[in-house]
């Protein structure tokens, strides 16, 4: 499966982290059970956009951790553990950590985010996403 992920602005240039190899893992917290929770999968690829942006990066999945029932004990641990802020997890029940790998600079492109919602964060492609408007 196919993946895009929409990276939030306020965060600093985080594609370009990823494409450096400094940011290995992609962590996505939620309050509820939200993609990508139990949509990411090993050897998935995941394109990588600035909110607003074109699609700039991909990287291939090379393990997921989901991690449930998140109270403040536990996102202090999984933040310090993984290099984490830990407000990103505040009052979050759910937690996503996906592991990177071979992250690439792709041809930039648009996606089409039709049926995913104006605010969707990231979204899940049966096919490729390589689909222009």
């Amino acid at each position: 499966m196919d993946h895009v992920a929409i990276m939030n602005k306020s965060f600093g240039d985080l594609i370009a982290k990823i494409l450096s190899g400094k940011k290995k893992i992609e962590s996505r917290w939620s309050k509820n059970k939200s993609a990508p929770w139990g949509k990411v999968h090993p050897n998935d690829v995941i394109y990588f956009k600035q909110s607003g942006g074109l699609v700039l990066a991909k990287a291939e999945v090379e393990k997921v951790i989901g991690i449930e029932n998140l109270d403040q004990k536990a996102v202090a641990w999984i933040a310090n553990k993984y290099g984490l802020k830990e407000e990103w997890g505040k009052d979050k029940k759910y937690c996503t950590l996906i592991f990177l790998r071979n992250p690439k600079k792709v041809i930039p492109f648009k996606i089409d985010k039709s049926g995913f919602g104006s605010a969707a964060a990231w979204m899940c492609y049966s096919s490729s996403p390589l689909i222009h408007s």
